[in-house]
């Protein structure tokens, strides 16, 4: 009856473990584990209508950094330039993107919005 129970728990905490090992490891999890991003370069013209201060938590790596920066980026009125060792970014708006949009960008791939300024 023991060994039921001991199996039973070793169940119940190993495969959370296994599923986001599985996840890292083919690159989907939202840190070191994932992709290399490469931020390809972006210009616009003209001056910005905002700039954005954008505190990030959660950024670990020169990946976070770059996954960051890349989805931004993918945003078409907008530049980022993220410094991972301030967990910041500087966020440049040339048309009408919100604050909220940049946050759901980057909220979506797992990283917290501290504050936008």
């Amino acid at each position: 009856m023991e060994d039921l129970l001991i199996i039973g728990v070793l169940i119940v905490i190993l495969i959370p473990a296994v599923k986001s090992t599985i996840t890292h490891l083919k690159g989907e999890g939202s840190c070191c584990g994932g992709p290399k991003e490469k931020v390809p370069k972006k210009t616009l013209t003209g001056k910005p209508k905002k700039v954005y201060q954008v505190e990030i938590e959660g950024m670990h790596c020169n990946n976070c950094k770059n996954r960051i920066e890349k989805h931004l980026n993918e945003i078409e009125d907008v530049i980022a330039h993220v410094k991972l060792s301030r967990n910041s970014a500087k966020v440049e708006v040339y048309g009408d993107s919100s604050k909220e949009v940049i946050k759901e960008t980057i909220e979506g791939l797992d990283f917290k919005v501290k504050s936008i300024l």
